[in-house]
């Protein structure tokens, strides 16, 4: 996390959902969890935007439906 800001959070949210995340992510922690969680969807999100702008200049061919 450099360069990260971190504060400190007092969030309500599904336990079950948060108990799922930690084992998919395998997390020692639930602050880790929800921050590799995060990772991956900013991680997604400039993924798909970068596919998007490909797109929009027609050089992006759909292979699977």
């Amino acid at each position: 996390m450099a360069g990260a800001s971190v504060r400190h959070k007092h969030i309500r949210i599904d336990q079950t959902k948060l108990d799922k995340a930690k084992r998919a992510l395998q997390a020692a922690t639930e602050t880790e969890a929800l921050d590799r969680a995060l990772s991956l969807v900013v991680s997604e999100a400039d993924i798909d935007a970068a596919l998007r702008q490909v797109a929009a200049k027609g050089r992006l061919k759909k292979v699977f439906l």
